[in-house]
This record gives structure tokens, sequence and C-alpha cells, in this order.
């Protein structure tokens, strides 16, 4: 299938092949390449990514794809939003190309091969979405080996998802740069996520506070309060605003995510919350200390 240059402002490769020749291509101009892994429906966000691949690249590629393999069954694959052409014209002058696959593409007949992560995979995200970074490895694997980046970023909004790739591509010695790019967030601090569309107006309002009891949260916990006492409170305050489910409000050590044997924090610390308001699912977290 050949490169698509009329749809949209910004070139589309929809073939594995034809996204090969593009950076080969750069590369014969001695050009260093970037990537941004999305499942599109594009935000300021995301589009921060790519400004910051842009810092250590010459040409960003921002693929789109809605990956079926880290979606459980009774996850929200076929509500996922998919906004290809307001994609393209947010990524119009910021990007270089549109990596848009066919789930057949990433995934044709006969595949068979996974990769499972121990360690950094298990707590959080793992014991909530147990299937969800097998998911996730795969297709962030085939992504990197696809386009063969110098450097590829990925958002500190999910943050175990940071420290996963980090750990597979040190692992697996795949030879790219992994940048984490800062959160942003919406002006009453409510981190930006392609969920918040599901929102409703009530459920927007009570979601604005997420992020301040993840805040003071940290804060007691940094001035040496035990981490059980601070999240259990923590955990009361999501609930009174309205959330109907939080799976974890919890401290962990920021790369390894392991759990702090003594009650407190020390070092480098993060906290973690993903907790559930209607049908929505928000993740946030944020340094301690």
């Amino acid at each position: 299938m050949p490169l698509d240059t009329t749809s949209y402002k910004i070139p589309v490769a929809r073939s594995v092949a034809d996204l090969r020749a593009t950076v080969a291509d750069w590369r014969k101009q001695g050009l260093r390449v970037g990537l941004v892994p999305t499942m599109g429906a594009l935000h300021e966000g995301h589009l921060s990514l790519v400004d910051l691949v842009r810092t250590r690249a010459d040409r960003a590629i921002v693929s789109i794809f809605v990956n079926p393999t880290q979606f459980a069954p009774h996850e929200d694959l076929d509500a996922y939003p998919r906004t290809e052409a307001a994609d393209a014209e947010k990524l119009a002058g910021r990007g270089d190309l549109i990596f848009a696959p066919t789930p057949d593409e990433m995934y044709p007949a006969g595949f068979s091969t996974t990769i499972n992560l121990t360690g950094v995979t298990e707590p959080l995200e793992g014991q909530s979405r147990p299937t969800h970074f097998s998911g996730v490895a795969t297709v962030v694997a085939k992504l990197l080996l696809q386009a063969l980046p110098d450097v590829a970023a990925f958002g500190e909004k999910d943050w175990q998802q940071l420290q996963v790739i980090r750990r597979m591509v040190a692992d697996l010695n795949i030879p790219v740069k992994i940048l984490g790019g800062s959160i942003l967030r919406e002006a009453d601090g409510l981190a930006m996520s392609s969920r918040n569309v599901y929102l409703s107006p009530d459920e927007r309002k009570a979601a604005g506070g997420l992020n301040v009891i993840l805040r003071e949260t940290a804060e007691e916990i940094a001035k040496g309060a035990l981490i059980h006492d601070a999240t259990t409170k923590g955990i009361d305050r999501i609930r009174a605003l309205g959330f109907d489910h939080v799976d974890y409000l919890e401290v962990r050590h920021a790369a390894s995510l392991e759990s702090f044997a003594n009650g407190r924090a020390e070092g480098d610390a993060r906290i973690l919350v993903a907790a559930k308001i209607g049908r929505t699912r928000l993740i946030d977290n944020m340094p301690v200390g």
C-alpha cells in the first residue's frame, strides 16, 4: 500500500513496509528519528510528546493504533474514541509521519508471540488489569522494531507503563532512548486523558479534585506520615468526591514500583492512583517530596 500523502496535511503510512521505506530514506539523509506511540484521540499531552522527541530528533513519527491486545474482554475497546482525521489535523506542522496500521497489519494470521515481564508489571495496574502490560509490551516492542527510532517518548501519566517499557528496552537491548514526558493538566489539575471525554458534567467536576487529594496525600507522606494512614484517608476522600471505586492509592519506589518495607517513603518515591467514576477509570501520579 503506497504512502498516503493526499488525505491529510501530513503523510500516513498504513503498512510496515511503507513505514520502513520512509525511515530508510530519512536515514540516508543522516536524519535522527523519533517515535510517539499513541492510540489516537490526541490531546495536548500527546502533542507535547511530539514536541519532546523533536528536541532529540529531526523527524517525528506518531503511531495511531488502538491496540486490542491490551484490552481485557470487559474493557472499552469498541468504545475507545477513534478520531484519525482530527488527530491528523492536530499533527500537521508538528509531526512528520503518521503510522496508522490495521489490526491485521500488526497481528497477521498466525501471530503467536507475546512479551511478559515480571516485577514491575505485577503491582497496581497489574493487579487490576492482569493481561494489560503483556499487550502493551508486545505492541510497543513491535513499534520500536518496525520504526527503529533513535528516541521514543511516553507520557508520565502512565507512570507504570513508562517503567515497564524502560525495563523491556533495557532487558532486550533495544537501541532506543526512552523519554518520559511530563503530565499535562487541565486548568483544575485533572490529568489530560483521552478517556476524559467519557465524563458527564458532574463527573468531570468531581474528577478535578482527584489531583488535589493526590498532592495533599503526597505532601503528608513527604512530611513523615505513615503511608498506610495517609493513603487510607486519601481513599476515603476520593470516595467522598463521588468516585465509585478506588482500585489503588499507593506509594511505591519510583522506578521499581516496589513497596516501602518500613511504611514510610524514602528516596525517589511516587504516589499513584486509579479510580473509577461512572464508566470512566482515571489514573494519575506524582512524585512524593
